[in-house]
């Protein structure tokens, strides 16, 4: 991550209410947010039935078979090594650009699901390592999860970097000025692995897909 100094402080971001407070999350939070990440990764897989439990009910069954428990697969399992690996690579790379990965396959082949499996294993892993002070106000944010909007231009998807962390962004405010402030920040919050899904909605033939390829290309790998 290339990153410059920006005038704004940035904190890094607040713990969510299920993050040692003994409440429960804000259900509404989407993935593509801290709040919502952090939930996602943080929450227990729903265990399968056991064979002395009482009958579930059918509300019950909808929302376990929902859930899609994930099972690690020699597929999965491969792709972790090697984020793993580009990660300590990339710790250790000062003047070449940083290591990043593409997960290619056909639709429905389960890509996005393998990156929330890695992700979270990631996210478990930093934060097993780097506990939170007791009584901290902030945490960190070792991973972050944007999606790629339709259409998107430099300007929209660097915007949704900033979503992710919410950094305040103003219809005034230049691309330039977003990308400063989220490099800040990212930074400020130890983001260490950026996983961006369904990129292949940038077009590099176009103008406007060449140039949101840059940003990724430009500030969050080199």
């Amino acid at each position: 991550m290339n990153t410059r100094p920006h005038p704004a402080a940035h904190q890094p971001p607040r713990a969510p209410a299920d993050a040692g407070s003994g409440n429960t999350a804000e259900p509404s939070w989407p993935l593509t947010t801290w709040q919502g990440w952090h939930r996602f990764a943080t929450t227990n897989p729903p265990a399968p039935p056991q064979p002395d439990d009482p009958p579930r009910s059918l509300e019950e069954r909808l929302a376990y078979h929902s859930a899609f428990v994930t099972i690690r697969t020699p597929a999965i399992s491969k792709l972790a090594t090697q984020v793993r690996t580009l990660m300590v690579l990339g710790r250790h790379q000062q003047t070449t650009a940083r290591p990043s990965l593409i997960v290619t396959g056909p639709a429905a082949a389960g890509k996005t699901t393998a990156l929330l499996n890695v992700g979270r294993a990631c996210h478990l892993a930093h934060t097993r390592k780097n506990p939170p002070p007791p009584g901290s106000a902030h945490a960190t944010a070792p991973v972050a999860y944007v999606l790629v909007p339709p259409g998107a231009t430099a300007k929209t998807l660097i915007t949704e970097f900033a979503r992710y962390l919410g950094i305040p962004v103003t219809t005034r405010m230049t691309q330039t000025q977003i990308t400063d402030a989220v490099c800040h920040t990212y930074t400020q919050a130890g983001v260490q692995l950026v996983l961006i899904d369904e990129i292949h909605r940038l077009n590099p033939r176009t103008t406007t897909g060449a140039q949101t390829a840059d940003l990724i290309s430009g500030r969050f790998v080199s």
